[in-house]
């Protein structure tokens, strides 16, 4: 079969990578289009994977948005329509999501849990699925207007899936002169003010307090006999604020996102204030510390339920113990569920199929209102 895939963020490009390499195993030929944003390009590379690269994101008011996605449409449409693509898979981007739907192509979407809000109104209509984790209530998706029968509810979340293939570094403790009988945690601050658009702005705000909750913990934490703290900063500023709060029992990782994986792996504890690096260690068994207080996601609301992802308010709050090697055993899920998700889609969609239940779902003005 023909498979297109559609990527407009880096972290994206992190989810296909192993679903495209598992189809294209199969025999399958997958094209790729990335939008120029965020990385994407690069970590394509990253990944040896090939695309068609498009316009980059266009941020600004409304009308600036709008004729990015115009433009883009009208490149996705111009790219894919010579392919006779069977399926087609992205996340949540409404260019693609037009581009595909006028061609035609039965489509997958996957939408985020924390994106489960009435921007995707018109998307989740027009695409034939919607993958979302099965922590994401069926309400959340249905009240945007998807029938029921749309929903892909999937067991797990993203980072345990991407997760599956990696094989850790044994060494990485040592690589980083860590004793492997000390307890190592792994400290991932948040996105800095500076990296938003507006600094000013009600999200850069909560960073700022984010972040210095953070600085706080560590700097109780950091210097504690047999404990070492490894940094992931974000930027050369960040890192500075840090190692001034923690000077001693703080150290830093360099090398790329593998071996980040390897030692959130090999560390006994995160800490952070949850998001992708926070989901990762519970993907891979190592408990997760968090600072942060804004509204919880699906995903993250049952990661604390099932204590797995733990709200660290004051140092006594994270154990600092060596992680049971239990844990070191846990094992993500496959990806190859996605594969035969879509090439299943593939076979049972027609167009005709498609078209009505839209119309059906276009037709239906009693949404429920957004959870």
């Amino acid at each position: 079969m023909r498979v297109w895939f559609d990527i407009t963020d880096a972290t994206h490009v992190v989810f296909f990578a192993p679903i495209v390499r598992r189809l294209e195993d199969a025999g399958h030929t997958v094209t790729v289009t990335a939008r120029r944003f965020a990385g994407a390009d690069e970590v394509l590379r990253r990944y040896g994977l090939g695309g068609v690269l498009t316009t980059g994101h266009r941020g600004g008011g409304l009308g600036t948005r709008a004729v990015g996605l115009v433009n883009r449409t009208a490149q996705l449409l111009g790219s894919a329509s010579s392919g006779r693509y069977d399926v087609a898979a992205g996340s949540h981007a409404s260019d693609f999501v037009f581009a595909a739907w006028t061609l035609g192509i039965p489509q997958l979407t996957f939408l985020d849990d924390e994106r489960t809000q009435r921007g995707a109104r018109l998307d989740v209509r027009l695409v034939d699925e919607v993958a979302v984790p099965e922590a994401v209530l069926p309400e959340a998706v249905t009240a945007l207007g998807a029938s029921p029968d749309k929903l892909f509810r999937y067991p797990g979340f993203r980072e345990e899936y991407y997760l599956y293939d990696l094989r850790p570094d044994p060494t990485v403790l040592t690589r980083l002169a860590l004793d492997p009988g000390d307890v190592v945690g792994v400290v991932r601050p948040p996105r800095p003010a500076s990296a938003f658009a507006d600094p000013g702005g009600p999200g850069a705000a909560k960073a700022e307090r984010a972040e210095a909750e953070l600085l706080d913990l560590v700097g109780a934490l950091a210097g504690r006999r047999r404990l070492q703290l490894v940094l992931v900063a974000r930027d050369a500023a960040q890192r500075q604020r840090f190692f001034a709060r923690a000077p001693k029992g703080l150290t830093e990782p360099r090398g790329t996102l593998p071996e980040v994986a390897s030692l959130l792996t090999a560390a006994d504890f995160y800490l952070g204030v949850g998001g992708i690096m926070a989901r990762e260690a519970a993907a891979l068994g190592t408990p997760a510390y968090t600072v942060s207080r804004r509204r919880l996601s699906a995903v993250d609301a049952a990661l604390i339920a099932e204590a797995r992802l733990i709200p660290a308010a004051s140092p006594d709050a994270v154990l600092l113990r060596k992680k049971d090697p239990r844990l070191s055993a846990v094992r993500p899920r496959d990806p190859s569920l996605f594969v035969d998700h879509l090439l299943e889609l593939a076979r049972r969609t027609t167009r005709r199929a498609r078209l009505g239940r839209f119309m059906a779902d276009i037709g239906d003005s009693d949404s429920t209102p957004l959870v």
